[in-house]
């Protein structure tokens, strides 16, 4: 028997009918034909997908955990999700909770060139929890984006990012963009002394990422973001293998319409793809994910692995200041904290109300004595 991925799904199903819906999704994700119409028995043994185990969790909901032939994969980090959810991820009554790779896979596809170390290396090493914040709203052009930036850098901020929808518009085009804010969080360093970081976000194909990326680099940028669900996780996973120098953050936006948990997709996959830091929304924000799914999800972006570097799980989605020793408390020291909104609706006092929520991270977000 060839190598296998492990893929783990729930099943909406009655009893009676659960091993066969599981074998019917063991054929569509392997061969996706009638197994009788196979005559090849190499085909038969080592390609075809098999149903090792089904557990009923009650309630009409059973978990498949099927094997998938890892020759079928290779290291293309799409065909990953072609095979381990593609077809399979049409029907409604199936979702994705977790895949688990040969050691062999896992070590292929690399995961993180910089992870957490390299992160904290950026700024000269602390040990703390880190600070971001985004750079909003729609709309404003370069050099105002570059004004709120040096508030923000002024403050005390790790990481100084572009907000996700911010791409090459015309009223703020990426090549004037970037060097723009790149400059004034500069100006901001040399006056403070901390090394803050801006991170603008990549949009568009490939081959227009790939001219962002040389902009941002001759800007003296060494950390950019991407949306893997937008760009498609193997464009993401190349531009990884192409940038080894570059730090890349993970945006989640379109990751809630794939049926596939976040705690997979965002902290699992992501970081197998590539991302040294992956942005996701905490309990209790904009967003409905459960405290439970947080701290699974920060645990496999974090969780030991001889073969991947860990990566920052980057809690966010309408957090507030007040809420940020809580969130401490939840996630601990290995763990990046991003207020948007909260931090710019203090609007003139910007700079002020930044420093005070680094402040409170460097109080609380520090490793116990």
């Amino acid at each position: 028997m060839t190598a296998r991925v492990q893929a783990v799904y729930r099943i909406r199903s009655d009893a009676a009918q659960i091993e066969a819906r599981a074998r019917a999704i063991a054929v569509e994700q392997s061969v996706e034909m009638p197994l009788g119409a196979i005559d090849d028995p190499a085909i038969l043994q080592d390609i075809v997908a098999t149903v090792e185990e089904i557990a009923d969790l009650g309630g009409d909901l059973f978990e498949a955990r099927i094997g998938l032939a890892a020759a079928t994969i290779g290291e293309d980090a799409g065909q990953l999700l072609n095979m381990a959810f593609g077809n399979t991820s049409l029907h409604d009554d199936v979702t994705l909770h977790d895949l688990v790779l040969p050691a062999a896979m896992e070590a292929a596809f690399g995961g993180p060139h910089h992870g957490i170390a390299g992160l904290r290396a950026r700024l000269g090493g602390p040990a703390r929890a880190l600070t971001c914040s985004a750079l909003k709203p729609q709309g404003l052009p370069a050099d105002r984006l570059a004004e709120v930036a040096h508030r923000f850098a002024l403050g005390g901020l790790d990481f100084v990012k572009d907000d996700h929808g911010i791409a090459d518009q015309a009223y703020a085009p990426f090549a004037a963009r970037v060097p723009a804010i790149a400059e004034a969080v500069r100006r901001a360093t040399r006056s403070t002394g901390h090394p803050t970081r801006y991170v603008p976000s990549l949009s568009g194909d490939r081959e227009r990422m790939e001219r962002q990326l040389r902009i941002a680099r001759d800007a003296g940028v060494d950390t950019v973001m991407a949306a893997p669900m937008l760009a498609g996780a193997a464009t993401f996973q190349a531009l990884v293998r192409a940038w080894p120098d570059m730090a890349f953050f993970a945006h989640p936006t379109l990751a809630g319409a794939t049926g596939i948990v976040p705690d997979l997709l965002i902290g699992k996959l992501f970081r197998l793809f590539g991302a040294d830091a992956v942005i996701f929304p905490h309990a209790g924000g904009r967003f409905g994910y459960a405290p439970e799914t947080c701290r699974r999800l920060a645990a496999n972006a974090t969780g030991a692995n001889p073969r991947l570097r860990p990566g920052f799980p980057v809690p966010a989605g309408g957090m507030t200041a007040a809420r940020v020793p809580e969130i401490l408390d939840f996630y601990g020291t290995e763990v990046m904290l991003l207020l948007g909104g909260s931090l710019l609706e203090a609007r003139e006092r910007l700079t002020e109300a930044t420093a005070a929520f680094t402040a409170t991270v460097a109080r609380h977000g520090r490793p116990a004595p």
